[in-house]
């Protein structure tokens, strides 16, 4: 919180600005997502005093996940993206499901989502050659995608490569019967959820990813910000406002940036959905 050392960063060009959403100054936090209550209930929570005190970092972004909790719209974002193909899915189909906005407040009400044939999921949702403990989807697998079917990976034919030996698409079937809210939704399955896109509508980003802006020697993290360029949203973002609150499912909390356009989405990472700092 040094101010001089701040000051340096600014000055030094280290650091966007005064702003810049890692830096820890109101109008830093502010820009990164953190809720004005988050951090009354943070200092709530250490007390006050006259004195010099340390009180770790941790502590601030659980008071942030607290809150953003309560308050962050559900939205699905890929932002690794390889494609999914639900070879059994009519081709040219499409349908319109529901997305809860916030489970914690019914009063937040829903969006809907298309569904189609071809999906953008998670690189990391999908093994060719997956462990035992491996949950979601591999070779003959099944997962169930997120307000919408289970699906089977194909067990002859899982993925397409490109000549790097890269994956460029996956292949699944669908269950018709187990679309949420079917009575067939019930069936048990090994396999987690997982969050997808619809990709003729999905709407291309760019997300930064932000860690603390120093590390335990209290020097400059060098991994502070990652920014990645080929990250796909929901069309439903095209509606937010920079200082609204969000949560990419399964990836944590964020909102989007001032340097974000209709033609440009930028969103910040404000905090994950648990603290990584440690491990």
């Amino acid at each position: 919180m040094s101010k001089r050392k701040l000051k340096a960063l600014v000055d030094e060009k280290l650091v966007s600005g005064w702003d810049d959403p890692r830096m820890p100054t109101v109008c830093g936090m502010r820009r990164r997502g953190f809720s004005s209550q988050s951090i009354r209930n943070f200092i709530d929570a250490i007390g006050y005093t006259k004195f010099d005190a340390l009180n770790d970092y941790a502590l601030l972004e659980a008071s942030v996940r607290e809150d953003l909790n309560k308050k962050a719209t559900r939205v699905s974002a890929v932002l690794n993206p390889v494609k999914l193909v639900i070879t059994n899915y009519p081709e040219g189909k499409t349908e319109e499901l529901v997305a809860v906005n916030n489970p914690e407040n019914e009063a937040d009400g829903t969006h809907t989502v298309t569904f189609s044939r071809e999906l953008w999921i998670e690189r990391d949702d999908f093994m060719e050659v997956a462990e035992k403990k491996f949950q979601r989807l591999a070779p003959g697998k099944e997962v169930r995608l997120k307000n919408a079917y289970i699906i089977k990976c194909d067990e002859e034919h899982p993925c397409d490569k490109d000549n790097e030996g890269n994956v460029t698409t996956v292949y699944a079937t669908y269950d018709p019967e187990t679309r949420s809210g079917m009575p067939g939704a019930d069936r048990k399955i090994k396999g987690k959820t997982l969050h997808w896109l619809n990709c003729q509508d999905a709407v291309q980003a760019e997300v930064r990813l932000y860690d603390r802006l120093f590390d335990f020697r209290d020097l400059l993290n060098p991994d502070s910000l990652k920014v990645l360029t080929n990250c796909y949203v929901e069309p439903f973002l095209k509606e937010k406002k920079a200082g609204d609150f969000l949560q990419f499912q399964r990836t944590g909390y964020f909102t989007l940036d001032l340097d974000s356009t209709p033609e440009h989405l930028v969103f910040n990472k404000t905090v994950g959905l648990k603290d990584s700092w440690k491990k």
